[in-house]
């Protein structure tokens, strides 16, 4: 959309904080900017200049490509062990009765009823239900790749595998190896929330902390798995504790280079105990993915997830920093719905994809999980779009 280098170093120029123009000239010249100049950035960026920068950064890299998969989800069970205050979506093991418990078999079901379909994704992540064991999710992987080889399963996040690989009485490494064995290719970026111990303590103090989340992500990544990681916003965070967890992200990527890409998640208060919390502006949730390009120099991609923030904000997005807008989520995910999303029917067909991206003058292009690109739509006519 071609925001130059001309338009940039005019924007510094015309920048009156020098503490602003400096980073601004890191950020230009490629340079990485440190924690300090993270915090800075939300106390002081506004939105416009937040905004101009991370689209030159993000046009740098990808020009105006703009990815998206054809993906489905499986959520095995709402049922859970854990009590995180701002999730709207799990029933505590002890009242498992109001909740859904899926059988291997119900979801082969899922997956076969995708036979034909130009899908290359599962998804599986769900609430941690101790039934559903490490055994019981081997065998689900082996079901679904001995079905259909060519999906790329990315399921479970580190809390769910902590909690399979305790019980299992497996160490981390033995458990992620006997997980990919089985047909586990990637990690989704779920359970990251926050990482500091100050937050985290307050609103999931009783599941995998920040050294196991990271330590998961490791140990994946040292067996040739890539993976995603999200950090979960405004609700009761200071701007230092953003950047502290990105910061622990961006050192990690620096390690092993396996994270695909970051997906700032926003907050939502419906239903659950932290109701009281108000949520962020659209005009926060902006700045958050312009700085997440900006502070994240080693991860190629940032992802919004539509379904969350609604179809028009997720076309903003795109002017801020983001290159990918996630996937199709042909089903019925209720994570996000059941929070108070803007989507509580988080489905859209390839068209509507397409033409949402095109819209905003960005290039679609399908991809696969690892980003390969599939096919670039930006050429294909409105009436060929099915």
């Amino acid at each position: 959309m071609g925001t130059n280098k001309a338009a940039i170093v005019s924007l510094v120029e015309a920048t009156k904080d020098k503490e602003l123009q400096q980073i601004a000239n890191k950020i230009i010249n490629k340079e990485r900017i440190p924690f300090d100049d993270g915090v800075l950035l939300f106390e002081k960026g506004s939105l416009s200049w937040l905004g101009t920068l991370a689209n030159y950064v993000r046009e740098q890299k990808h020009g105006d490509k703009t990815y998206f998969n054809k993906n489905f989800h499986i959520e095995p069970t709402n049922v859970c062990v854990f009590s995180c205050k701002f999730c709207s979506y799990s029933k505590l093991y002890a009242n498992r009765e109001e909740g859904w418990e899926l059988s291997i078999e119900q979801m082969m079901h899922i997956v076969k009823s995708y036979d034909g379909k130009p899908v290359t994704e599962v998804h599986i992540v769900g609430g941690v239900h101790p039934k559903m064991n490490l055994n019981f999710f081997l065998e689900l992987l082996q079901a679904i790749k001995a079905h259909r080889p060519d999906l790329h399963i990315k399921g479970f996040t580190p809390v769910e595998l902590d909690y399979m690989f305790k019980k299992a009485k497996v160490t981390t490494e033995e458990g992620m190896k006997l997980a990919h064995a089985a047909g586990l290719d990637s990690l989704p970026g779920g359970g990251a929330e926050i990482f500091h111990p100050e937050i985290r303590q307050q609103i999931c103090e009783d599941k995998v902390d920040a050294d196991g989340w990271l330590h998961i992500h490791k140990v994946a990544h040292n067996l040739g798995m890539h993976s995603n990681a999200t950090l979960l916003y405004g609700h009761i965070e200071k701007y230092w504790h953003r950047i502290d967890h990105m910061e622990r992200l961006r050192q990690l990527q620096d390690q092993t280079g396996g994270f695909n890409t970051f997906i700032p998640l926003k907050f939502r208060n419906q239903d659950n105990d932290m109701s009281h919390v108000a949520e962020s502006t659209t005009i926060e949730d902006m700045r958050m993915y312009a700085i997440s390009r900006l502070y994240m120099d080693n991860f190629a991609h940032i992802k919004a997830y539509w379904p969350m923030l609604g179809r028009q904000n997720a076309q903003l997005t795109l002017s801020f920093g983001v290159n990918d807008i996630d996937g199709t989520i042909d089903d019925s995910t209720k994570i996000y719905a059941m929070a108070g999303s803007e989507e509580q029917t988080p489905t859209m067909s390839t068209a509507e994809l397409v033409r949402l991206i095109k819209q905003v003058k960005r290039e679609p292009i399908e991809r696969g999980t690892l980003y390969n690109e599939i096919k670039n739509y930006t050429l294909v006519p409105d009436e060929e779009l099915v």
